[in-house]
């Protein structure tokens, strides 16, 4: 691990990730099959406190369009956007068959994270293992994830959501590429929103960037502003259940030189058991909290039941 404070910078290389992780892991907390990670947090006594948070009954979907006008890049990314089309219009029917009723169907093509989305804890893992010492080669195979998958999920996530808007913090629309977020900055931001944060809450990280990419500017893979590893511990110290992000991967990108590109992720998901959300559009309810003044709610999400699913897009709904 190398500090380089006076430069803004804390990389962190292997070692470190390794050296952290043990620091931080929840392996056998749940008990030593346990695929849920952080989800356990969520308890019945979680949930019902979540219901106290709706006070007026508004409700505010937290998702992306799933259309052509994503974020990827295949050549870059390795992804591609959703395609849609249609597969029957206007009562198109097979040869013979004439109906009195006009129908319509589509289809939807898209990959388990090339949208809003939640990554299953079999998304990411390092040195062969998986969150709970899953070994990868049985645990991941061609044939899908037969552990952390996406379908521990299914019952759905339902818990207090907090968003921290970090631009309105900071007086701007959006954060620059490449900005960091440092547990600091959480404290901050939540401190003004006069927020207190309990066991099983879910981040909701607002960066603005959703919809500057969605103006067409550049926020790939070359500099996402998000999280920087050291939250981590902020997370882990303070219970979070869950974080979700309106940026490409939660953690902010390009900011570890020499060492690993997706350390967040590494100790998330692999040491951690965190669950985590990407790509997902907080502008309208943080206008709302803003204009209100009340940045909790009630946060809801279900992944599709994908049967050895690493990932799954969802439409997830805040309500207040």
């Amino acid at each position: 691990m190398r500090d380089d404070r006076e430069n803004g910078l804390a990389t962190i290389d292997m070692d470190g990730v390794r050296e952290v992780g043990r620091e931080l892991s929840n392996w056998g907390r749940w008990g030593d099959e346990d695929e849920r990670g952080t989800l356990n947090l969520l308890t019945q006594a979680k949930v019902r406190e979540a219901t106290a948070t709706v006070r007026r009954g508004a409700s505010f979907s937290l998702s992306m369009p799933a259309d052509e006008h994503g974020p990827h890049d295949i050549r870059t990314s390795g992804r591609f956007n959703p395609i849609h089309t249609m597969t029957r219009y206007r009562g198109d029917m097979p040869k013979g068959q004439v109906l009195d009723v006009c129908s319509s169907e589509d289809m939807l093509i898209l990959g388990t994270h090339s949208t809003t989305h939640f990554d299953a804890l079999a998304h990411v893992w390092y040195d062969d293992l998986l969150y709970n010492g899953f070994h990868h080669d049985t645990a991941v195979t061609a044939w899908g994830a037969e552990r952390c998958s996406i379908q521990n999920l299914v019952p759905g996530v339902v818990s207090r959501g907090i968003l921290v808007d970090v631009p309105r913090h900071l007086g701007v629309d959006y954060l620059a590429p490449g900005t960091r977020i440092t547990p600091d900055i959480l404290d901050s931001v939540l401190d003004e929103a006069r927020i207190t944060v309990s066991e099983g809450d879910i981040l909701l990280l607002r960066t603005g960037t959703y919809p500057h990419h969605r103006r067409g500017a550049d926020v790939g893979l070359s500099g996402s502003p998000g999280l920087t590893w050291e939250c981590a511990r902020w997370i882990r110290g303070h219970g979070i259940a869950a974080v979700c992000a309106d940026n490409l991967a939660v953690e902010v990108l390009g900011a570890n030189p020499g060492g690993p590109m997706i350390p967040f992720h590494m100790l998330a998901l692999r040491d951690m058991g965190l669950l985590m959300g990407e790509m997902f559009d907080f502008e309208d309810l943080a206008e709302d909290c803003a204009a209100d003044g009340v940045y909790e709610c009630m946060f809801v999400a279900c992944p599709l039941n994908i049967p050895g699913g690493v990932g799954s897009p969802l439409n997830p709904i805040a309500v207040k």
